[in-house]
């Protein structure tokens, strides 16, 4: 498992609760911190097998230049941003911060962070995965019959499946690559 940083990512914006902060703008710094295994990356060298810092970096740019009053919605949107581009990630973290807030007062910086864990266990196999709980896993992605359905939520609940044990209800091979 491997830390990856991208730290420091300034942009001059124009997020704030008061009408004013959305017309003068601020200056923001965005950091993020993801967690993923790198060892096929690192033995393959390949850059798809990672994170690309350069996606990452467009993510929050691309995020940052729409107008939201609160800094808990940019570091949460950029974390569902990242999310859904980056497979396999088993954690996240992501600050943004707001230089000289109008707080009436000097005051340097605010920031708001958000983070999430996304390692589980399957609930048939007990292996190792990952599951965002967002619509995106396998459990809520995955087309079953309704009685298979049924029969998973019977037997497990709302607790999700790995792709592998899925796949066994689904009647299907699992491939190396998938």
């Amino acid at each position: 498992m491997a830390l990856i940083a991208i730290e420091g990512m300034h942009f001059f914006a124009y997020h704030g609760f008061y009408e004013e902060e959305q017309i003068t703008g601020n200056n923001f710094q965005v950091d993020v911190y993801l967690e993923k295994s790198t060892a096929h990356a690192a033995a393959t060298d390949e850059l798809a097998k990672t994170i690309n810092y350069e996606t990452v970096y467009l993510i929050c740019e691309a995020v940052m230049k729409k107008k939201v009053r609160l800094l808990e919605t940019l570091a949460e949107t950029i974390g569902l941003n990242i999310k859904h581009q980056f497979k396999g990630l088993s954690s996240l973290k992501i600050r943004v911060t707001k230089f000289n807030p109008p707080l009436g007062g000097k005051v340097e910086k605010v920031w708001v962070e958000t983070s999430g864990s996304f390692t589980q266990k399957c609930a048939r196999c007990n292996k190792p995965m990952v599951c965002y709980k967002d619509g995106t896993c396998w459990c809520n992605s995955t087309p079953l019959y309704k009685k298979t359905t049924e029969h998973l939520r019977m037997n497990f609940g709302n607790k999700c499946l790995c792709k592998e044990c899925l796949q066994f209800y689904m009647g299907k091979e699992v491939s190396e690559e998938s």
